[in-house]
């Protein structure tokens, strides 16, 4: 009886550590995968907080922007009034039934003083003129328009402004339509000259 108590005795010790070995790889199992949901957890906070940094960042330019530019539009729209103003102002000029009438300098002098007034207005507000005769054509700037034929200058010249362009501040508000240069081209004449044989 002694032996098979003894036996009893050591099946229950081998239970034993074999439930304790069972419960420290469940530990280790346990630890492994909080460590994991640790590391999960604290990427999703970085994560969050790189996100919410980013997103005051956007904020702040976006709120920057609309003090600085928040009149651009207000600007491009004021624009076709100084070019409505001085299209009235070359059209009474030119006009032949009204060139007789005495009255007619008295007006345009007071037209000028509006659009000099406007223009100052303009300057104020940043709102500047592109200077672009005889400057090189750049398509950030510019609307090419037209091309003239002309050796004196060198292609991509402009030659002629047909409607004035503007910056507000920094930003292109409107592009100024040109006339640019380009070279002979020797095939059209080339072409005219087997026509007229």
């Amino acid at each position: 009886m002694e032996n098979e108590n003894d036996n009893i005795i050591i099946d229950n010790q081998i239970k034993d550590n074999d439930e304790e070995t069972q419960i420290i790889d469940k530990s280790e199992i346990d630890e492994d995968s909080l460590e994991d949901k640790l590391r999960e957890a604290q990427d999703k906070i970085l994560r969050c907080l790189a996100e919410t940094e980013n997103q005051r960042r956007r904020f702040e330019k976006e709120t920057k922007d609309a003090f600085e530019y928040g009149g651009f539009n207000f600007a491009r729209e004021t624009l076709s009034v100084l070019d409505n103003l001085q299209r009235a102002y070359q059209s009474f000029k030119n006009d032949e039934s009204l060139k007789n009438n005495k009255d007619l300098n008295k007006f345009l002098k007071n037209v000028e003083i509006i659009e000099k007034d406007l223009i100052t207005i303009f300057e104020k507000n940043n709102i500047k003129k592109i200077n672009c005769l005889n400057e090189k054509f750049d398509p950030n700037n510019h609307q090419a328009m037209l091309e003239i034929e002309d050796e004196k200058v060198d292609p991509g010249t402009i030659l002629n402004e047909i409607q004035p362009g503007y910056f507000y501040k920094d930003r292109l508000l409107r592009p100024s339509f040109v006339a640019i240069a380009k070279k002979k081209n020797i095939k059209d004449d080339e072409k005219k000259e087997n026509n007229k044989i």
